[in-house]
């Protein structure tokens, strides 16, 4: 009998399936890890991540790192590279990109201004600084964070903005292809 959630909190076992957790937990791998520790990880049977696992290698989804007698996965990190590339095309209109990508430029240009500084490691480097409070300190740490990924955006959205024209060209060949096939 399933638990009914504490405090309106919902447990990801329950709203996700394994294989959904499994997934989740090896996209956002930063090193490679082993089924046990995966398995752990995604609150999963060791033999359903096991054969998840297996199946994303065989879908080149995940890479098999062999290391002296254990067997490691990782993300194919070229691979999410190019399905985030791929969806950021596919989910947005051209104008769309742009529009986001100025609205960074705004926000980093923002805080460059704020705190007279050109990088969000100038601003990393200032919490050393012992007159700040705690909360100027996370203010200045919330704000570090939100830099930082407002960058790896940018460069996401202007590899997108590179690409767009021959992915949309090559959905067209696609189409044609496809029309004249069933015509």
């Amino acid at each position: 009998m399933a638990t009914p959630p504490q405090n309106g909190v919902t447990s990801w076992t329950e709203t996700m399936s394994a294989r959904e957790r499994i997934r989740s937990v090896v996209e956002t791998l930063r090193e490679p890890r082993s089924t046990n520790w995966i398995s752990e990880q995604a609150d999963a049977a060791w033999s359903t991540t096991n054969q998840e696992l297996q199946d994303l290698v065989d879908q080149d989804r995940l890479q098999r790192v062999e290391v002296g007698d254990t067997t490691l996965y990782q993300p194919d990190y070229t691979r999410l590279l190019f399905d985030e590339i791929r969806t950021l095309i596919e989910e947005n209109a051209r104008e769309e990109l742009r529009s986001e990508l100025t609205a960074i430029t705004e926000e980093i240009e923002a805080w460059q201004e704020a705190y007279a500084i050109e990088t969000w490691e100038e601003l990393e480097q200032s919490l050393a600084d012992s007159d700040l409070s705690s909360a100027e300190l996370r203010e200045r740490r919330d704000v570090i964070g939100f830099w930082h990924e407002n960058e790896q955006d940018r460069q996401l959205i202007k590899h997108a903005l590179e690409l767009y024209s021959d992915v949309e060209t090559a959905r067209e060949q696609m189409t044609d292809a496809v029309d004249r096939a069933t015509s």
